[in-house]
């Protein structure tokens, strides 16, 4: 089995299988990950790692410090109420906003402030200056925000001339 939980201890973090974890989605609709017979138990929220051709496995579970509680590297693994809590979390927090169309990109101390069009309609962003969009393998854009927020470029070269070339100063 490759789904690991992570738990920390005093010395070093301890792995065990799978089958010691539990997801729900509680009242307060966030996802809780129940580990080792329920003494354990802690809100999460799903952070989706490398690669990103493979959107729906390695999935990092993070508690409100963002350390990693659980690595799931493959939600097939898990039980059958687990997965669909999974999945729920995932369809939440996974949102991923199209750009359509890059307006303007300012630099300040240490952010970027980024005014784009999307397939959603108009937003504004920041990221971390020393945060790059990021090329994948099928030569689209993936940006990620101060927020964790996922903005993708599907086709830069489809792009206006105006937001190619704003675009292209960040790229690689």
């Amino acid at each position: 089995m490759d789904t690991r939980v992570v738990r920390r201890t005093e010395t070093a973090a301890a792995s065990a299988t799978a089958g010691m974890l539990t997801l729900e989605i509680r009242p307060d609709g966030r996802l809780w990950a129940v580990q080792g017979g329920g003494e354990d138990a802690g809100p999460v929220w799903v952070r989706r790692s490398f690669p990103w051709s493979e959107p729906g496995r390695f999935l990092s579970l993070r508690d409100d410090d963002d350390q990693e509680v659980a690595l799931v590297q493959e939600p097939a693994e898990l039980d059958a109420a687990s997965r669909h809590a999974l999945e729920q979390a995932m369809r939440e927090a996974g949102f991923v906003l199209e750009v359509t169309r890059v307006l303007e990109i300012e630099e300040e101390i240490e952010i970027r402030h980024w005014r784009v069009e999307t397939r959603q309609g108009p937003r504004s962003f920041q990221t971390r200056l020393d945060d790059w969009p990021r090329a994948l393998p099928h030569g689209g854009l993936l940006i990620r925000d101060v927020a964790g927020d996922l903005y993708l470029v599907a086709n830069p070269a489809a792009l206006d001339r105006n937001s190619r070339a704003l675009l292209w100063a960040f790229v690689d």
